[in-house]
């Protein structure tokens, strides 16, 4: 299981398509590999579920802010609308 790109929807199969869309989940992709007794999938979906961690636990195990854990993408995004602010800030002394 992992997260999605938001709109792309659930994309599972059988039972875990019915256990996310119960527990609302939106945006997922899930692969089953192994047994297709739907009672073992949906109690495997929820063992997964279970087992998932956030940021802020991943971030106080290792002992660091949760803004280092994060993926650069997230910080090149932030950055660059930082940037964007102070170009703004610049032309704006010029005047």
């Amino acid at each position: 299981m992992r997260t999605a790109v938001p709109g792309t929807g659930i994309i599972a199969g059988g039972p875990m398509r019915a256990v996310f869309e119960m527990l609302g989940v939106q945006d997922v992709v899930a692969k089953s590999l192994g047994s297709q007794n739907p009672y073992n999938m949906i109690r495997a979906t929820i063992d997964g579920l279970k087992a998932e961690a956030s940021p802020r636990n991943i971030a106080q195990r290792r002992g660091k802010k949760v803004a280092d854990i994060l993926p650069s993408q997230d910080r090149a995004l932030e950055n660059q609308q930082g940037t964007d602010a102070t170009a703004t800030s610049a032309q704006l002394q010029e005047a």
